[in-house]
Parts: structure tokens; sequence; C-alpha cells
């Protein structure tokens, strides 16, 4: 096993739904582009609101991926 290097990349989901599909939108977004991607961290959560109610769920990640050799 060989030691690995990591770049750490910044994303923001959105989501109408829940947060959780807020950061599969952002991953599944992200892996579009970014290869190697194993692992993310969730450093906030906002929300909009309107008409007093929860208009969408807005997630902002760092996501880990690997260098190639």
């Amino acid at each position: 096993m060989s030691d690995k290097v990591y770049a750490i990349s910044k994303v923001v989901g959105t989501s109408k739904k829940s947060i959780e599909d807020a950061i599969e939108n952002a991953i599944s977004t992200a892996s579009k582009s970014i290869k190697h991607l194993d692992w993310f961290e969730v450093k906030e959560t906002r929300g909009f609101i309107d008409n007093d109610k929860v208009a969408y769920y807005q997630v902002s990640l760092e996501l880990g991926f690997r260098y190639e050799k």
C-alpha cells in the first residue's frame, strides 16, 4: 500500500426535498468532473423560507479526492 495525496474541493448542493438530497446532488454532480472522490464533510447547512415553509435546503461540503501518482 502506498502513501496517498489528497486535495479538497468546496461545493454547495441544494434540494427542495431534504438535506440528504442536497448532499447527494452535490456529490453526483462533482463526481462527473472530479475523479477519485473518497470522502465528504458537511461544513454548513442552510435553508430558504418562503411563505412560512422550507423552500429548499442548501449544504456546503468539502470533498476529498486522491491525486493519481
